[in-house]
């Protein structure tokens, strides 16, 4: 957030004497601030989940305020415990870049008042379009970033380079949702470099930016939306123009992480195979007929990765799946007998532990 902004939104509150929110035109908080103790479940929720709610949303553009010149009130809705409220449209050529709502149950506001607060609007649309245009600029930039055309990169990280000169080296993370959610930019640190490609949020992270912060505020913008969030990163990354590869191994490590969870590709192990090849090339190298057969059975291949997994120790295997020995004993053979493979051939269980750790991640569709 722009201290510009939030100093505009101080001195809207005091020459209007009733707290003030500004949001951009997808209502996501952009500042506020206080005056006396007034408040209401509309503004709280704004203010503690950094955005309206998609029913409050469609509740006020009913009163026409995306097209609207000037001020529009807004009456209060007593069921809701919603209080009487002005909207100023932040305005800029004939654009509406975000709202100034004052919350005027008693309608103080007079006509005049609101008037005089408009080039406060002005300045604050002004400011809201250059960021607006800033931050398209460098998304497009960073998009440009993960082409598979190496010109175009080389090209995208000199104009970032004089644009944003992010200090090196990089974080690039990447966050993923079943569909492509909006993550409101106005909440990211300045210094972050965003852009949505392929379905990935991906952002690149300078090093002075504390990057568990920045994830944690990411994550939690798109959660806010009920979207489970996978994340995955790759650190250091040496330079812009190493992004596109950093790109390609956070989404490996997002794609293996369970929702909430945030994964480093460096901790990986076995599965960076995922960024080497294709799902069906993967299938076709790590699973043979017998492995297939064994995975039509869940409990034997749930017995199987486990014991792999505990380097084959028979106790910590039985005790992990709460099984007696000689159950786990009978599993085992039953394994052996499925997969034609023998679990004391070394290269055997090589073949069958990476087989189980990479299927789960594969498509079965090829």
């Amino acid at each position: 957030m722009a201290p510009d902004l939030q100093d505009i939104v101080e001195q809207a509150a005091d020459l209007l004497r009733a707290p003030a929110t500004l949001e951009d035109r997808d209502f996501h908080l952009v500042a506020y601030a206080a005056h006396g103790d007034t408040i209401d479940p509309v503004r709280m929720d704004s203010i503690l989940h950094r955005r309206a709610s998609e029913t409050v949303r469609a509740r006020f553009e009913r009163h026409g305020i995306a097209r609207a010149t000037g001020p529009v009130r807004i009456p209060a809705d007593t069921s809701l415990g919603q209080l009487g409220r002005l909207c100023l449209p932040v305005r800029w050529n004939n654009v509406t870049y975000g709202y100034l709502w004052l919350l005027d149950d008693k309608e103080r506001i007079t006509g005049t008042q609101a008037t005089r607060a408009m080039p406060l609007c002005e300045r604050a649309a002004l400011l809201m379009a250059r960021q607006a245009r800033e931050r398209d600029d460098l998304t497009w930039k960073v998009a440009d970033l993960l082409s598979t055309h190496p010109e175009t990169r080389t090209q995208a990280a000199n104009d970032l380079t004089e644009a944003a000169a992010p200090e090196t080296p990089l974080t690039v993370a990447v966050l993923r949702t079943p569909s492509p959610e909006p993550l409101n930019p106005w909440q990211l640190p300045h210094s972050v470099l965003t852009t949505l490609w392929q379905r990935d949020h991906v952002l690149v992270i300078p090093t002075a930016t504390p990057t568990p912060a920045t994830l944690d505020r990411a994550r939690r913008l798109l959660e806010e939306r009920n979207a489970p969030v996978q994340t995955g990163v790759y650190t250091p990354c040496p330079t812009l123009e190493d992004v596109h590869e950093g790109w390609l191994r956070a989404r490996v490590a997002a794609r293996t992480a369970a929702p909430g969870e945030t994964r480093d590709w460096t901790t990986l192990g076995a599965l960076r195979l995922l960024r080497t090849a294709g799902d069906e090339a993967l299938t076709q190298t790590t699973q043979t007929p017998g492995i297939a057969r064994l995975l039509q059975h869940p409990d034997l291949t749930e017995t199987a990765r486990t014991y792999l997994d505990l380097a084959g120790n028979v106790q910590q295997t039985a005790k992990a799946l709460n099984i007696h020995r000689q159950t786990l004993y009978h599993r085992l053979h039953r394994i052996e007998d499925l997969t034609t493979l023998s679990l004391t051939n070394g290269q055997d269980r090589l073949t069958l532990h990476l087989s189980l750790t990479l299927t789960p991640h594969l498509k079965q569709d090829g």
